[in-house]
């Protein structure tokens, strides 16, 4: 009797733990388990435990960080919208033509640089850990794919629109807010699911290039 309560025990503490995973990931739709992004060794302040004195790093300290991260990955691409968010600071990497290739960012209190959580690891056809060369077209062009993230926000945040919009292999990336960035959500070029970008903070600012 004791053994099978350890073991119901332990079945109750797993499921636990595979709710309160799933529950951090911000996804929205099927598929995205307790294996999911964020939850891999990624080490960007999911917790957000930081001691009293801990202070960011500086902007240009994690943009080198970013675009020497970025050449080893695609020789020749270049950063583009660096953006400063309470826990992270973002970029996008491009290639010479301004087609997307990634996103990145940098733990604003250790430095660490990494592939961003989400859609830049799980939706990429390029460069993701799900990466498949060989794939139909997709379903949703970017401006079909704008009206999707924009029918979800009208719940999510009412009054928020799409401000700004960037393409990358097998999904859509988008800014949000009502009068500027408020965050950041992405849109699966297949399958028209929606990912909150719920890892970076606030938005602080960001630069255009």
């Amino acid at each position: 009797m004791k053994g099978h309560q350890a073991v119901l025990g332990i079945l109750g503490l797993l499921l636990l733990g595979l709710a309160l995973t799933q529950g951090m990931m911000g996804g929205f739709g099927p598929g995205y388990g307790a294996l999911g992004p964020g939850m891999m060794g990624m080490g960007h302040g999911m917790m957000a435990v930081y001691p009293p004195q801990a202070r960011p790093i500086p902007e240009e300290v994690a943009r080198a960080r970013m675009e020497a991260y970025a050449q080893r990955v695609a020789p020749g691409a270049r950063l583009q919208d660096f953006m400063a968010f309470s826990q992270t600071y973002y970029a996008q990497v491009v290639d010479a033509g301004g087609q997307g290739l990634f996103e990145l960012i940098v733990d604003r209190y250790t430095g660490a640089v990494a592939p961003e959580p989400g859609p830049s690891r799980m939706w990429n056809t390029r460069y993701g850990m799900m990466a498949a060369p060989l794939q139909a077209p997709p379903r949703y062009g970017l401006s079909e794919a704008k009206r999707l993230a924009e029918a979800f926000l009208k719940g999510f945040l009412p009054g928020a629109r799409v401000i700004e919009e960037g393409a990358f292999p097998g999904y859509y990336t988008f800014d949000f807010g009502r009068k500027e960035v408020e965050g950041m959500l992405s849109v699966n070029a297949y399958t028209g699911e929606v990912w909150v970008h719920t890892w970076h903070g606030p938005f602080l600012g960001g630069h255009e290039e």
